[in-house]
């Protein structure tokens, strides 16, 4: 797990320098090393020039230092994340006459790229970005990985003004601090997304002129830096592909991926809530051969968030050694700063990963596995009980007149959307006009299940300057045409299981942890996000894979062999921190005086007058107007604050 930058452009000492703010600003993502590159420079004047901050998990010598170089062919890469199938791809390459010393992955990927170019691409699993440069064609290549785990960020500069034409980082503020962008602004797209969704969804990011590949997208540029060819190499698999999978094959699947991300030259640990997931990772790593488990669990001093018990009752029954972090009101205060400076991009998420990866950091650990992903592969969430119904039900609505659909739909707003401390709800029962005027699509009906703010709340609250930039179904306008393509001939459990996959845990829980992990200088590493997995969990026939509904059966039957299927048998519980509390008292002191600074709310592109209503709403206990709609905002405002940019 590293930090990478990279710039086209002449090797002036303005652009090295850039580079170098570039990676300092990524500091915590690679203590351990640091290193820099510059390729020959072309006829024209231009260079590739990479950066990279190490943080050392496999081969720790000297020899895994990047950039790296082939000794042969003169290409050069750097590389963030991991590629947990490098051992078995190393076994594949011809011996070289003088062959990478590295034991690492990072010089089994640079003989794969120098080897096959693009083509080695799908034969990559893992978690990573990389930049390749060809020296044969003087064409760079960057990627990222297929389940969207680490990011990759760009700028580009056609005109070639001031020298450069495109810089790349793993994170929007390390391209801020390059400093190539003059006067950056904020994206009135991203304001606008961050009221639907409570983030900013690729590929547009908070910032205009800065953009977000895609998982499972690659690039070529050309020796000035164009752009050649933007392409997708891997995409989310349809259901029933083959065979269908039995639960031995499933559980061999998750046994491999987790026994896969356990490759490490370092101690790991696990983040262990006591749920279903972390759980069924810890007792997959425990059977396959882990000599010794350390686990972690966040504690509250709030009974009803506090999960140490189950935590401990499991990390006993698999036998690991087993830490408790207590966070205090107090201790989440004074750290609070630092936390919020975690996060890349404006997002109500990824506190909480910050404060479990700090204290794992703190116990000597570069290396923790999670159980994020579970729900997405065997239907734990919500959203598959309740979206097939309402899709039926709408179709069966909209088959019926025009009138009596708006009817509808304006006599559910007049009984579920009365105004409560003067603002309108905006959870689950307020959503059902929106829901009906929404039609049978069952990505609009994602969405606005999803949704922080209703449709006219949204409106209200964008700043009137933009109010142009409303997203349908609060997405980018490519990126909503590409899923609604991949939904068409999909089954609706399947659909919800690649938009839970795309949007909730690619855009929103990926992101937010790696961004906060890293915050701490931890790899976290996740074996339920895996394209290998996946393939044969997407094989299983949908009554095993996902019935009963929520109950994620196939997962508790694999991953939980051996323990006590009583230990399990509670409601789910989110790994959230008790915001909603904590927002009542203390902290809702900074978070008041934020959103009622009406010249810092205009800057970040809201309505001043409408964000101060909805605060005093909340602070008087107005009905269906959750915490996450308020931490949005604070968190979105704060950022502006703190980088300086405004529309």
């Amino acid at each position: 797990m590293c930090g990478i930058a990279g710039i086209i452009g002449t090797p002036s000492e303005d652009h090295q320098a850039a580079l170098r703010r570039m990676t300092d600003a990524m500091r915590q993502r690679g203590p351990d090393d640091e290193g820099f590159w510059t390729s020959p420079v072309q006829p024209d004047g231009q260079c590739v020039m990479f950066g990279h901050r190490r943080l050392s998990i496999l081969d720790l010598s000297p020899l895994g230092a990047q950039p790296m170089i082939h000794p042969e062919s003169g290409d050069a890469t750097v590389l963030n994340g991991e590629i947990y199938n490098f051992q078995t791809l190393r076994a594949e390459l011809p011996d070289a006459p003088t062959a990478l010393q590295s034991s690492g992955d990072t010089a089994v990927l640079l003989r794969m790229l120098a080897a096959h170019g693009e083509r080695a691409l799908p034969r990559l699993r893992g978690m990573f970005a990389f930049a390749f440069w060809n020296k044969v064609t003087g064409e760079l290549l960057v990627a990222r990985d297929a389940m969207g785990i680490k990011p990759l960020y760009f700028a580009t500069n056609p005109s070639g003004a001031e020298g450069w034409t495109f810089a790349f980082a793993s994170e929007v503020r390390a391209l801020l601090a390059s400093r190539l962008i003059r006067a950056p602004r904020l994206n009135p797209k991203a304001v606008a997304s961050v009221l639907w969704n409570g983030f900013t969804v690729a590929p547009e990011t908070a910032v205009t002129g800065i953009e977000s590949l895609l998982p499972g997208e690659a690039m070529w540029l050309d020796r000035q830096g164009r752009v050649l060819r933007r392409f997708t190499y891997w995409r989310h698999p349809e259901a029933h592909r083959g065979p269908a999978a039995t639960q031995e094959e499933v559980e061999a699947a998750l046994m491999e991926s987790v026994r896969a991300h356990m490759i490490s030259d370092v101690p790991l640990g696990i983040f262990l809530s006591g749920g279903i997931d972390s759980s069924a990772v810890a007792n997959l790593a425990k059977r396959a051969g882990a000599s010794e488990i350390n686990s972690f669990t966040l504690t509250f001093e709030e009974a009803d968030r506090n999960e140490a018990f189950f935590a401990r009752q499991v990390a006993d029954a698999i036998g690991t050694r087993h830490q408790e972090i207590l966070l205090t009101q107090q201790s989440f205060l004074d750290h609070l700063e630092t936390a919020l400076d975690s996060l890349d991009q404006p997002s109500f998420d990824g506190l909480n990963s910050y404060f479990m990866s700090r204290a794992v950091r703190d116990a000597g650990f570069k290396v923790a596995l999670v159980g994020t992903g579970g729900d997405e592969l065997f239907g734990g969430y919500q959203s598959f009980a309740d979206l097939p119904r309402l899709h039926a039900g709408l179709g069966a609505l909209h088959a019926l007149p025009s009138a009596f659909s708006k009817l509808s739909a304006s006599m559910a707003s007049t009984f579920l959307s009365r105004p409560s401390h003067g603002h309108p709800p905006q959870t689950r029962w307020a959503k059902l006009p929106a829901i009906i005027e929404q039609g049978p699509s069952l990505l609009g009906l994602y969405q606005i299940a999803y949704a922080l703010f209703l449709p006219q709340t949204q409106s209200a609250l964008l700043h009137e300057s933009i109010r142009g930039e409303f997203l349908p179904d609060g997405l980018p306008a490519l990126r909503r045409e590409a899923i609604l393509a991949d939904l068409e001939t999909r089954p609706p459990l399947d659909a919800i299981s690649a938009m839970e996959h795309s949007m909730f845990l690619g855009e929103r829980l990926l992101r937010d942890t790696d961004a906060a992990s890293m915050a701490a200088s931890l790899e976290t590493r996740l074996p339920f996000v895996d394209k290998d997995l996946l393939s044969v969990v997407n094989r299983m026939d949908t009554g095993a894979r996902f019935h009963p509904l929520k109950s994620k059966r196939a997962l508790r039957q694999a991953g939980l062999k051996g323990l006590d299927p009583k230990m399990f048998e509670r409601p789910k519980s989110g790994f959230e921190l008790p915001f909603n509390r904590w927002l009542r008292s203390s902290l809702g002191q900074e978070v008041g005086s934020t959103l009622l600074d009406a010249p810092l709310v205009a800057s970040a592109g809201l309505q001043p007058e409408a964000v101060e209503r909805l605060w005093r709403a909340f602070s008087a206990g107005a009905k269906g107007l959750y915490w996450t709609r308020i931490w949005a905002l604070y968190a979105l405002i704060r950022w502006v604050r703190v980088h300086r940019i405004t529309l």
